[in-house]
């Protein structure tokens, strides 16, 4: 097909709603960044730039080469997961490889790493649908062999993301009920264990300051608190650009990064909040449509897994700092502050616009 007939099919709308969510997440740091934070806006627009060439370079390739190189990402992903042990934690965590200019954070990468790896097992796989659990053995050791060097970094949010995103590309393909129903059942089973010897104890607080919300409001709860403190204090309209108080008081922690969206809904408001969420919708409804008009199943699944990926994050971060979730450590797309997160989520979209493009190719 004509290079014209691909360029026909560019999804432009896609491509303005994510510009739009780039451009109001460099406003809202902006003013979060007020002040002692300032380094984070001028690194978050050198990122921006990166970020852009790497969207660029995410369209301009077939994406049908990723089908190719889907379990080289795998091993090379899986090298850089187990190579953050051997540098010096941060903060109590090993997530990053030091280079020269930057800090690696390869749990990142292994959200596209998993969305590839699995769309190619599943675009290879000719046996007849729904699957049985048994079936489905070699993508659960794909997702738990990127699920469990996360969560021993330790990163339970990331860790259940990744999840998430391969259950979704898993109930995409069916799976017969029985099996969901032994699955529910296993998840059941191991939790008492995860609980008792695989989670911190700083994790276990966080989820038992969720059920109860009121107890060391000034440890363990703090953020959370500060979080709907500033939310509900936007009211309808909000406070104004850079007139928020918890945020430019700097009651509000992790105002750059987690809590971006609590800096955005304090300044404007309810009104202000819907309209960034729309963005949001309009982006998953793009991603999902694009998925759904693909001609062949690898192309198929890596739209659907780029959307999950910008799904679930966006959600478990709303949910966070709403009070509705536990406090992992999830940033939002094209909002928080965050390289290696604003490269990866410029590549989604990169790849959502090339199966868009192609679309017509098969």
């Amino acid at each position: 097909m004509t290079q014209r007939k691909a360029l026909d099919n560019f999804h432009l709308p896609l491509l303005f709603v994510s510009l739009t969510i780039c451009a109001l997440g460099l406003v809202n740091l902006y003013s979060a960044s007020s002040g002692g934070a300032a380094p984070y806006f001028f690194s978050q627009l050198a990122w921006m730039g990166l970020a852009l060439l790497a969207g660029a370079f995410a369209v301009m390739i077939d994406y049908r080469i990723h089908e190719r190189l889907a379990y080289v990402y795998f091993a090379v992903v899986i090298f850089l997961l187990l190579a953050v042990f051997l540098f010096p934690s941060a903060g109590g965590a090993k997530r990053w490889i030091p280079l020269i200019f930057f800090k690696l954070q390869p749990s990142e990468l292994a959200k596209l790493a998993i969305v590839a790896a699995l769309a190619r097992w599943f675009h290879d796989d000719a046996r007849a649908r729904p699957y049985t659990l048994k079936q489905l053995r070699i993508p659960m050791v794909l997702l738990g062999s990127f699920a469990l060097p996360v969560l021993l970094e330790p990163d339970l949010g990331t860790s259940l993301l990744i999840l998430a995103i391969g259950g979704t590309t898993v109930l995409f393909v069916r799976v017969r009920w029985k099996s969901l129903a032994l699955v529910l059942l296993a998840m059941m089973l191991v939790s008492f264990p995860a609980w008792k010897f695989v989670l911190k104890d700083y994790q276990k607080q966080r989820i038992l300051n969720l059920l109860e919300p009121e107890t060391d409001i000034k440890g363990i709860g703090y953020h959370r608190r500060q979080s709907i403190i500033a939310i509900g204090s936007g009211e309808t309209f909000g406070k104004g650009f850079q007139e928020g108080t918890q945020t430019q008081l700097k009651f509000l922690p992790e105002k750059h990064t987690d809590f971006i969206f609590s800096v955005w809904a304090e300044e404007h408001g309810f009104v202000g909040s819907m309209g960034l969420l729309l963005l949001y919708f309009a982006l998953f409804v793009f991603g999902i449509r694009i998925s759904s008009e693909a001609r062949e199943r690898f192309g198929a699944l890596l739209a659907l897994g780029c959307t999950s990926i910008l799904f679930w994050q966006m959600l478990i971060n709303i949910g966070m700092v709403l009070g509705l979730l536990p406090v992992v450590g999830m940033t939002l797309p094209f909002m928080s502050y965050g390289g290696t997160s604003l490269v990866v989520c410029a590549i989604c979209v990169g790849l959502l616009l090339n199966v868009s493009m192609r679309r017509y190719m098969f």
